[in-house]
């Protein structure tokens, strides 16, 4: 029974999230507050323009990511594989959704088995937190080793379990995990939220034992407070507090910037959608950008076509924005002048971050 209730919550967060229905109500990522300056003699040309970087010690064409999304139910396992082919094909990295169902369920690991698909790719891992606790290190490294993932996305999702109805209330003892599987895992871990960003605070903490890497996602895209209020029982009390909470977080361009400001490598993720977006979070201060909900839409109305379409637009747009702004490789938009407005401003100066 517990086995076809966590196949048909993965169904249902795919169907909540694909719908446009679950996104943050009045809260954005704030990056459309960073303005890049228009440089009229860029004195480069659009041919000679470098995507490619580094991400996790690994060369990669472009700082994007076709970040976690699903796993752990039947349709889950061909998702998996187009998009890991998407990857391989644009040589960027791809990450699995959460490997609960495969830890509970061994014989779900179908759904989560690309690497024959992108024998090339760079594949981010995943496993709650809370359930890495319960697991234990050598089970979260067991995991790794069965889908040969180079990178493990350790997820921070207190605000969506607490809406779910069987989700988890205790949160005792996560950073002393965390601690653990970065004694312990022979491969990257990158610390990811999952929709209401990182605060300054969390930040100093997760740098304070180790933590080099970690995916922000923030507010301003799909809210995981959405998908599960909307996935309760009409007229319960987890589906008043979830409508009450829905726009719950902190936007993606202060969580960027709270995690810079400790020095720590930031993957952006949370409500992005464009290369104005892609540009502005490397702008603050991003090593790389992570996209969910678009590829996912991308993908109900193409396949894999769509979704390759949708990153050669954006490969596109983001190397006319870096001509525009003189910025021949990635590193140059980094530096790149830029201009910040009045409510990010007000964000960053109250926490402290400029």
């Amino acid at each position: 029974m517990k086995h076809v209730s966590i196949s048909n919550r993965k169904a249902d967060h795919l169907n909540l999230t694909s719908d446009g229905q679950s996104a943050f109500r009045n809260k954005t990522t704030l990056l459309q507050e960073l303005h890049l300056i228009h440089q009229a003699l860029p004195e480069c040309s659009l041919d000679d323009i470098k995507l490619h970087c580094e991400l996790f010690g690994h060369p990669v064409s472009a700082p994007l990511i076709i970040a976690g999304m699903t796993g752990g139910h039947e349709k889950a396992a061909q998702i998996n594989q187009d998009l890991a082919k998407v990857a391989q094909a644009l040589n960027i990295p791809f990450g699995l959704g959460s490997q609960r169902a495969m830890a509970l369920h061994p014989e779900l690991i179908d759904t989560f088995d690309v690497r024959k698909h992108a024998p090339d790719v760079l594949l981010i891992g995943n496993i709650g937190v809370v359930h890495a606790k319960e697991y234990g290190t050598a089970h979260v490294h067991e995991l790794t080793k069965k889908i040969q993932a180079n990178v493990m996305a350790v997820h921070l999702n207190p605000a969506m379990e607490l809406i779910q109805e069987q989700g988890d209330r205790d949160f005792t003892g996560c950073l002393d995990t965390i601690k653990s599987l970065l004694d312990t895992l022979d491969i990257p871990i990158v610390v990811k939220e999952t929709g209401c960003g990182i605060s300054p605070q969390v930040a100093k903490q997760l740098k304070t034992i180790g933590v080099q890497y970690i995916d922000v996602s923030g507010s301003g895209g799909t809210s995981w407070v959405a998908v599960e209020s909307r996935r309760a029982q009409k007229n319960s009390l987890h589906q008043s507090i979830g409508e009450e909470l829905w726009d719950w977080g902190l936007p993606t361009a202060v969580s960027i910037a709270s995690c810079v400001h400790q020095n720590i490598n930031v993957i952006a993720s949370g409500g992005i959608r464009t290369a104005s977006d892609i540009a502005a979070a490397l702008s603050l201060g991003a090593q790389g950008v992570g996209f969910a909900a678009p590829v996912l839409t991308a993908y109900n109305e193409g396949g894999y076509d769509q979704v390759l379409a949708f990153f050669e637009k954006r490969y596109l747009t983001l190397k006319s924005i870096m001509l525009l702004t003189g910025s021949q490789d990635i590193h140059a938009l980094q530096n790149a002048p830029h201009y910040i407005d009045h409510t990010l401003r007000e964000w960053l100066t109250c926490l402290g971050l400029r």
